[in-house]
Formats: C-alpha cells, sequence, structure tokens
C-alpha cells in the first residue's frame, strides 16, 4: 500500500516540500511543527509558553486528520533553541500525555525555522 498524505486545513501549511504527514503502514509520521498560526500563517506572538501551547494544537490537528491522537503516539522529538526552556515546553507538552507518554528525546538547536523556539514531531500508531 502506499504511504497516504496527511493534510488538514485546521494546522499550518507546509513551508516548504513537506507534507504535514504521512500515513504509512500503521504509522502516523507528523512533520516538525512551530508555532504558526494556521488561519495566518504567522508566528503567534508570546513566549515559549504560547508558542508549545500553538505547536500541541497544531500537532492535535494533524493527529486528527491521520485518524488518532495524543493517546496513540509512541514518540516525541522535541528541538529547542534554548534548553532554558525546557521546564516551560515540558509542563505544556506533558498535559497532552497524563497517562502513557511516549517515548522522546529533547534537544538544543542552533536554530529553527522563522525564529521559533520550539518545534515538535511524533510518531503515532493506527490502530
Amino acid at each position: 500500500m502506499p504511504n497516504q498524505v496527511v493534510s488538514t486545513d485546521n494546522a499550518p501549511k507546509a513551508i516548504g516540500p513537506y507534507s504535514q504527514g504521512i500515513v504509512a503502514g500503521g504509522l502516523v509520521f507528523t512533520s516538525g511543527q512551530i508555532p504558526l498560526d494556521p488561519k495566518t500563517q504567522q508566528m503567534v506572538q508570546g513566549d515559549v509558553r504560547a508558542q508549545t501551547e500553538r505547536v500541541m494544537e497544531n500537532l492535535a490537528d494533524v493527529l486528527s486528520a491521520a485518524g488518532v491522537g495524543f493517546g496513540d503516539v509512541v514518540k516525541a522529538s522535541i528541538f529547542l533553541a534554548d534548553l532554558n526552556d525546557f521546564a516551560v515546553v515540558n509542563e505544556v507538552y506533558g498535559k497532552r500525555f497524563p497517562a502513557s507518554p511516549p517515548a522522546r528525546s529533547t534537544v538544543q538547536v542552533a536554530a529553527l525555522p522563522k525564529g521559533a523556539r520550539v518545534e515538535i514531531d511524533l510518531i503515532a500508531v493506527r490502530k
């Protein structure tokens, strides 16, 4: 079966040659989400908390378009422009995974697209 492209108007449009998500076999792979408002395609205003909230909303919409939710996520990757933001990002992120959080990697990077402070991608399993 060929890979299925995941696309929704509820999440930001791709700003490059990639899909919002891909379903391959029983897995859903989201592209990294930065804090873009899907209505304006502009960065949200505010601190890293506001940016992380927007990222998690964008991810929720991509997951939903693929027929899964946060409870189906098995792996997350978090990219931070400043590792000092870890505690705040962790708090916002953790609200989406109250019971069985997925495996996760968190790294500091030199820079993120459009000056974002946080980017997150996920892998989920379709049941």
